[in-house]
């Protein structure tokens, strides 16, 4: 009965919350994290940071540390099908009561004015510093931010910037010097830079690298460094179906774990799954949570090289650029078959259309798919969800 009211207390308290507030207080955070932090040990801790790609290149990262026989936690977000997701912590999704207890402490040490008072995202990004106090690694995804996101109040090991793009501008600038800027921004003295689309990324990143006085390392220098092993780990994702992309952040996590002293095989990239990353549910059925341009061109790379035409599954936010999206796709579908999604922040059906009969792709409401068809589901972590409630 205790545990039952315990678990229920902590869903009551995180689904009040607001995901953003209309006036945003970059301090709370940090005020809520100072009186956490003598309370708890923190563990080595990994922070990803950038546009796309930071998910698998963590979940890559901590599930060959987790085979290796590290204790080892995944703090991402968002969640396709359950709020557990987020926390991943020595192979599989936390439990309930474990959560439960974590909120039980965190509440008792923020106090309930602090407490109530964090948004969604901070709120679970504390709970996820308690629950995993007691693991050796804790790889830490920021939300839509770097400098200012909730996960960058603690001191890291290492930073890793994954490919950063144009996404999420009323929160993080118009331009991508901007973006770049506020995301790399949060490194502290050592970082890892992924292959990125646009020069001027590189060039911010060398610029604060250095008013840091920080130590940069470069992805697009894993081939001639480690010649071999990246021969390696092209076969293996390769035999994996995993695309361009997913290669490119299988570099990533692999350079940071050099760089850190720890150990993996690369035997073991078997064994990682990255459910929602271009992923195979079926032979027919890809699935992708991608959301921006910069996710629609890398499945657009991995499609020709696959040499696929599938009917594309998509809806959008309205944040996002889905006429840019649907344009980069065009050449490579069949037709769009529009699903409807559950959420505030959805694109209206009417603006949705217009982009569409304006670029002249054929579409129509998804139903069901056709076994003897393939098909694309991509748009967001609501599309796939929405999917994965009709077809299941």
């Amino acid at each position: 009965m205790q545990n039952s009211l315990m678990k229920n207390s902590f869903w009551q308290f995180i689904e009040q919350k607001p995901l953003y507030y209309k006036e945003i207080d970059h301090q709370r955070v940090h005020k809520a994290y100072t009186i956490l932090k003598p309370h708890i040990k923190q563990p080595l801790t990994i922070h990803i940071v950038g546009t796309n790609g930071k998910g698998s290149t963590g979940r890559i990262m901590a599930s060959l540390l987790h085979f290796s026989g590290k204790k080892v936690g995944h703090f991402s977000s968002p969640h396709i099908l359950k709020f557990n997701e987020r926390l991943w912590m020595e192979g599989a999704d936390i439990s309930d009561e474990a959560l439960a207890v974590a909120h039980d402490r965190l509440y008792a040490i923020l106090g309930k004015e602090v407490s109530d008072g964090l948004s969604y995202f901070e709120y679970t990004t504390l709970l996820a510093f308690v629950a995993m106090e007691k693991l050796e690694v804790m790889v830490l995804e920021a939300g839509l931010g770097g400098e200012f996101d909730a996960t960058n109040v603690c001191p890291k090991a290492l930073s890793l910037i994954t490919p950063i793009g144009l996404d999420h501008q009323d929160f993080l600038g118009e331009s991508i010097e901007e973006i770049a800027t506020t995301k790399i921004n949060s490194i502290d003295k050592a970082f890892i830079l992924a292959f990125q689309g646009d020069e001027r990324v590189y060039e911010v990143a060398r610029s604060i690298a250095k008013k840091k006085n920080a130590t940069l390392y470069e992805v697009q220098n894993f081939q001639q460094e480690y010649a071999k092993e990246y021969k390696a780990i092209k076969a293996l994702t390769q035999k994996k179906g995993w695309s361009e992309y997913l290669f490119e952040n299988t570099l990533l996590a692999i350079y940071a774990l050099k760089y850190l002293h720890l150990s993996y095989s690369l035997n073991d990239l078997q064994g990682v799954r990255l459910f929602g990353r271009f992923y195979a549910i079926s032979p027919n059925v890809i699935v992708d949570v991608g959301h921006n341009l910069l996710a629609a061109e890398a499945i657009v790379n991995a499609l020709k090289k696959e040499k696929k035409r599938p009917i594309l599954i998509y809806n959008a936010l309205k944040d996002k650029d889905h006429k840019g999206i649907l344009a980069s796709f065009k050449p490579h579908i069949e037709h769009v078959e529009i699903i409807e999604i559950e959420s505030s922040r959805a694109l209206e059906r009417d603006l949705l259309e217009e982009s569409l009969n304006a670029l002249e792709i054929e579409y129509k409401t998804f139903k069901n798919i056709d076994k003897h068809r393939d098909y694309l589901v991509f748009g967001s972590f609501y599309v796939l969800e929405a999917f994965l409630k009709i077809t299941s």
